[in-house]
Parts: C-alpha cells; structure tokens; sequence
C-alpha cells in the first residue's frame, strides 16, 4: 500500500511533469520563432513525451487506488536568447527533474515500497537517457556556434527525431 507522503510527493510530480511538458512546447513555439523548426519538432517530442511521463504517474496511482489530484500548472518563460540558451536551460531543468525522481526513490526506499521502487526505475534510466541527449546537443551547439551551416545542419539533425 502506497503511503499518503509518497501519493502527495507522486501527485506533486505529476503536476512537475506537465509543467515540463508546457515548458518544452514554450520552447517549441520560440524555436519555431527563431526559425529553428528542427528544435521546434524536438521539442514537441519532449512535449509529449513529458504528458506521457504524468500519464504514468497517474497510471500508477490509479493501480495503487489512490486519488490523483491535479493542481494549477505554473506560468512558464517564452522567450530565450538562442537556441544554445534553450538546451542549456532544459539540461539544467532535466537535472532539477532527477532531483525530484531521486526523492520519489528515497520516499519509496523509506517506505519499504517495492512496487514504487518498481515503477521509479524506469524513471531513473530515463531521467540518464534525457540528460545524456540534451548534453549531446549542447557539445553539438557549442561547436557549431558561430557557424551557420553548422547550425543549419544540426536543426536539420534534430526535426529527424
């Protein structure tokens, strides 16, 4: 049986992982702006991707008979510099993501949850595969920098995701 501090720390993820998902289709819509429309499809995967990830938050609740309750998603920034400014931003909002899986894991540890632990795995090895992404395109970027071909090139990388 789920504890009510691990259903209250899951729903507040929850409400984490849709707050992703409306800051990644945020960024979306400003790499579209900036003309980046490779970035722009890559995240609108992430987008969905982070719906996906609430979906199973919920999912696990419901399996645990527990109530999910959603809470109000918080304003998110639109605009940023560059695009190297945006994969920086969402490397450092993926690591604050890992934080919040981590807890989840101490909180189900705590409780001697197996079943959350479980479930919580498949978050660790995604939360490594979505840092591990965002780092490759931030060496990419950071090489290319300055130059517009390489840039082109890369946008034209990321919309074949």
């Amino acid at each position: 049986m789920i504890s009510k501090k691990l259903a209250k720390a899951i729903n507040d993820q929850i409400n984490a992982e849709m707050w992703s998902a409306y800051l990644y289709l945020s960024m979306s819509q400003d790499a579209f702006n900036k003309g980046y429309m490779g970035a722009s499809h890559w995240f609108k995967h992430q987008f969905a991707e982070e719906q996906e990830h609430a979906e199973k938050f919920i999912d696990y609740l419901h399996s645990q008979d527990t109530k999910v309750v959603l809470a109000p998603i918080a304003k998110v920034q639109t605009e940023w510099k560059s695009i190297l400014d945006i994969f920086t931003e969402t490397l450092e909002h993926e690591q604050k993501v890992t934080a919040m899986i981590n807890n989840l894991c101490e909180i189900a540890e705590a409780d001697n949850d197996r079943a959350a632990q479980n479930m919580l795995a498949w978050f660790i090895d995604e939360q490594i595969e979505e840092e591990g992404n965002v780092r490759t395109i931030i060496a990419k970027l950071k090489f290319m920098e300055g130059d517009k071909n390489g840039l082109y090139n890369i946008d034209k990388e990321l919309a074949g995701r």
